[in-house]
């Protein structure tokens, strides 16, 4: 969809629909609402008085113009509490009120800039999270679908109106980088959605060559032989019980100017292709939603791409060990122990808890390549979703300052997480009779055992581990986030890179 910003009146654009706002529990509509009220000969002050709209966040109210304006409908689209607004709630609203005019049949539909006036939002920041919404919220996969039955069209065209031509520079600043982030995390959702007869480690690996090509980023992929040879024996264990060879996914960014200085930011991201759980096989019923085990991977591949088109100053490594995990007669059985490339060995207790050991592996190559900071994001446990269901985001820290940028990041970007512990204790649960450690640890604090797992492969290097086996899929259509994979951590990422691209702090 073309995003666009125009001077022009509000009341003389001419397409489809027009879409203007409204807060929660104001009576007499003011501003550009007040303007399109007043042409439509108070329907909107009509509505407001019979509480058949209340300016609730996300409540539409959809009003025919009967040829008084120039488009077919007007939308008022409710944004809630004037004093909770923020560039979260805009791009949800954003979002729910376009893919409401997309199902009423509007192609071109002009907007006032949602938060830039009452709101309080800076107009670059408005338009961002407006861009941002429309693009996320109109989102769908339909790559293995024929024309929809119900004739419902594509929105094609969004014009942001604003009169005052001096703020039209930072408007179109916004949608720029609002475009920017959202196909970022398009390109992570449609990883995700893949069939993982479509979407093989070496698929995977091609579509991360490309995108990398594209900007001209430095790319590379381990095969089986070079993992031999570096002792990857955790991801080599989990990949051997699969047809499909294995790949290693290394893109590399260099935005900072001069070799060696600043930041190294390690992003590190799960991307088994399908997880059936190997001998430790799941139950059936739920198994085909297995093909995005690896939205952790595809998270960090989108966010280096957005990194990349933002040309942000700081040198960033993306880093996915891809494989399948399935039950065959070459498959890792229960009671295997596998040696990682650090050395540490590990008793395969569960071979449905893969995650953590094609990481481990990945976390130690992050850290002999050198990277300063590490984040890794990976769909990593059940226990995970037990602890926050599909809200927020489990986090993990063994270092404060990064986790503080994580935060203020997630913050940002309007993607919610939650610290959880890793107390020396919960590595009781861990230990192994036979080798280091074991690779389950019970069914208590599962997330933070996993976590516990992980944190033996990064040494002192600065790192944080995001769970978002609950967050990475919708399922419903909300906010910008239609049903489906949400390309979950692309934008949180992106933002964490902005904040050492902007800082001198390490």
């Amino acid at each position: 969809m073309e995003v666009k910003v125009k001077v022009q009146d509000l009341l003389s654009y001419e397409g489809d629909a027009l879409v203007v706002n409204l807060f929660e529990g104001v009576k007499q509509p003011g501003g550009a609402t007040g303007a399109a009220d007043k042409a439509l000969a108070g329907a909107i002050s009509a509505a407001i008085r019979r509480q058949e709209f209340r300016g609730k966040l996300h409540e539409r109210l959809l009003l025919y113009t009967f040829g008084r304006l120039p488009v077919l409908q007007v939308l008022v689209i409710g944004l809630g509490k004037q004093e909770e607004c923020g560039v979260d709630r805009i791009r949800s609203a954003s979002a729910e009120a376009l893919r409401h005019l997309r199902q009423a049949g509007a192609r071109r539909v002009g907007s006032i800039v949602h938060g830039a006036g009452a709101g309080g939002i800076e107009a670059s920041q408005a338009s961002r999270a407006v861009t941002e919404g429309a693009l996320l919220g109109l989102y769908r996969f339909g790559k293995y679908r024929r024309a929809s039955e119900d004739g419902e069209r594509a929105l094609t065209q969004l014009t942001l109106l604003e009169r005052d031509r001096s703020k039209i520079s930072s408007l179109e600043e916004g949608v720029r980088v609002g475009r920017i982030l959202a196909e970022a995390t398009i390109f992570a959702r449609d990883m995700v959605n893949e069939p993982a007869n479509a979407l093989t480690p070496s698929e995977l690996a091609a579509r991360a060559k490309k995108m990398a090509s594209g900007l001209g980023l430095t790319f590379k992929t381990l095969e089986r032989a070079d993992m031999k040879r570096l002792g990857m024996g955790a991801l080599l264990g989990v990949a051997q019980g699969s047809e499909h060879p294995p790949k290693l996914i290394v893109v590399s960014y260099r935005g900072a100017k001069g070799k060696g200085k600043g930041p190294r930011l390690g992003l590190v991201g799960k991307g088994i292709t399908f997880d059936s759980g190997g001998i430790s096989i799941k139950p059936s019923e739920g198994m085909e939603s297995m093909k995005g085990d690896m939205a952790g991977g595809a998270a960090v591949l989108g966010a280096i791409k957005g990194i990349a088109e933002l040309r942000l100053p700081v040198d960033v490594t993306a880093i996915v060990p891809a494989t399948e995990n399935l039950p065959s007669g070459t498959a890792q059985r229960p009671g295997d122990i596998v040696k990682t490339m650090s050395g540490k060995t590990i008793e395969v207790i569960n071979t449905d808890a893969e995650g953590r050991l094609i990481l481990a592996d990945a976390l130690s190559y992050a850290c002999d390549v050198g990277v300063t900071h590490l984040v890794d994001v990976a769909t990593l446990t059940g226990a995970c979703v037990v602890a926050l269901g599909s809200v927020r985001t489990g986090a993990f820290a063994n270092d404060r300052e990064l986790m503080r940028r994580v935060q203020e990041a997630s913050e940002a970007s309007g993607e919610k997480l939650w610290e959880l512990p890793l107390d020396d204790e919960y590595g009781e649960q861990i230990k192994s009779d036979y080798a280091d450690m074991k690779n389950v640890g019970g069914r208590k604090a599962g997330a933070i055992t996993a976590a516990k797992l992980l944190a033996n492969f990064v040494g002192k290097t600065p790192w944080v581990h995001l769970d978002i086996a609950g967050t990475s899929q919708a399922e419903k259509d909300h906010g910008y986030c239609p049903k489906g994979a949400t390309g979950a951590m692309v934008r949180t990422l992106v933002a964490l890179a902005t904040g050492f691209a902007g800082s001198k702090r390490k």
